[in-house]
């Protein structure tokens, strides 16, 4: 096996397999290092919900073999009401798609090494040149890119993403056959993507009923273990015991059965976006917090980050001598808040507050929500400001004053929207 490449990138899902797929169909020798044996690929990493939309499909030439479930509508639920949009969406089949990816990147000349572990950057003369994996093997090149996910080591080590752990957000979801999507007194949730802001089942975030064909739906809860988790929890109670709790209390789960081998838990960090890139180096996916914190969408802004680095690598790569030093690599930067997710922190501070915000208000704002029009609401969901505005009634100011002392606490200029 060589030992140099083009670029090397640490992480085999969507954004790292998606890099690789770009790269090798523009002619560059291209390495990715999977730390999942290759048979069975993906057994422990299989951890999305797969919800995404029809533009991510379109985008990236992903074909309908692996999508479970095309759906019609989203809805939101609170304790006592539900609030419904027409949104074609899309519940993936997540294993599939990610062998698909690595598939196409194959096909297209990518060189992929499973069972083979990140452990460090190789670092010389202060610029990282490779990579150091499965104890003592080293590759380099000459772009690395870390698409590992919230573990980063690479980002870590090169100081370029700060993960915080208390900003951590971990889920948990099942896979439940034989349950009633169109109950009584409840949303129909037939072809739908459902989110339902409840602190009993969800304390400080959200859970989820995502249709996947027939009878069947992916089943979820995440949240962060932070103060407001913490105040609304049931003590003594794991995420798992407050997604069975609410399997136990939810009567359209009464004839609910999970399908074996289709049981999902993972983590993401809900924060702020800081640095992305330093010489030879670039953060894409779940590495960089990018996860749509309204939506819990991550496949759409991972993939899309992973075309922003193939295009800001070819870019470097191009000339007859290499231009990879951090000035160079910064047009990812550029291009991740330009393209990437551009109203980032404006949904992460709607998120933020929609934590901190009770039951009862829950079942008014989704009131709100009914009397606008369907352009507010498409831009209160884009992250206009002056849209979001229009949500908010006299008796908020209590919640503001809350999340302007907790912005204060963690930081303010982490927060400013000049984005």
């Amino acid at each position: 096996m060589s030992d140099r490449f083009d670029v090397v990138i640490a992480g085999a899902g969507p954004a790292g397999a998606q890099c690789a797929r770009d790269l090798a169909a523009r002619g560059y020798e291209v390495c990715v290092l999977e730390a999942e044996p290759e048979d069975g690929f993906p057994r422990t990493s299989n951890k999305s919900t797969g919800g995404t939309f029809p533009s991510m499909l379109t985008a990236f030439d992903i074909p309908n073999e692996v999508v479970q479930q095309f759906t019609e509508s989203v809805v939101i639920e609170s304790p006592n009401d539900f609030f419904r949009r027409e949104q074609s969406g899309s519940v993936l089949d997540f294993a599939a798609f990610k062998r698909f990816l690595v598939h196409k990147g194959k096909e297209r000349g990518a060189e992929y090494r499973f069972d083979a572990r990140v452990s460090a950057p190789i670092v010389d003369e202060g610029e990282p040149v490779g990579v150091t994996y499965s104890g003592d093997e080293e590759v380099y090149g000459e772009i690395i890119v870390d698409a590992t996910g919230p573990s980063a080591p690479l980002a870590k080590a090169l100081g370029v993403v700060e993960l915080e752990r208390a900003n951590q957000a971990i889920g948990v979801e099942y896979e439940l056959e034989g349950i009633d999507l169109d109950h009584e007194g409840y949303a129909d949730l037939r072809d739908t993507m459902m989110l339902k802001l409840d602190h009993r089942f969800a304390p400080g975030g959200y859970s989820w009923i995502f249709h996947t064909g027939g009878d069947s739906a992916k089943v979820g809860v995440c949240y962060i273990q932070n103060d407001r988790h913490r105040e609304y929890a049931n003590k003594g109670f794991s995420i798992d015991d407050h997604l069975q709790y609410w399997l136990d209390t939810d009567p359209r789960f009464a004839e609910a059965e999970r399908i074996e081998d289709r049981h999902h838990r993972g983590s993401a960090h809900i924060q702020p976006p800081g640095d992305l890139s330093t010489d030879r180096f670039m953060a894409i996916g779940d590495t960089v917090p990018s996860i749509d914190p309204l939506w819990g969408e991550g496949i759409h802004v991972g993939m899309r980050s992973a075309r922003a680095a193939a295009a800001t690598a070819d870019a470097c790569l191009t000339p007859a001598t290499p231009r990879t030093g951090a000035e160079q690599v910064a047009v990812y930067d550029r291009l991740w808040h330009r393209d990437v997710a551009p109203q980032a922190r404006a949904r992460l501070l709607m998120t933020k507050l929609l934590y901190l915000t009770p039951n009862e208000r829950y079942d008014s704002l989704l009131g709100d929500l009914h009397s606008l029009d369907p352009e507010t609401v498409r831009k209160i969901n884009q992250g206009s400001k002056r849209a979001i505005s229009k949500l908010f009634e006299v008796g908020d100011l209590g919640l503001l004053a809350r999340l302007g002392k907790e912005l204060f606490a963690d930081g303010s200029s982490r927060w400013k929207l000049s984005v």
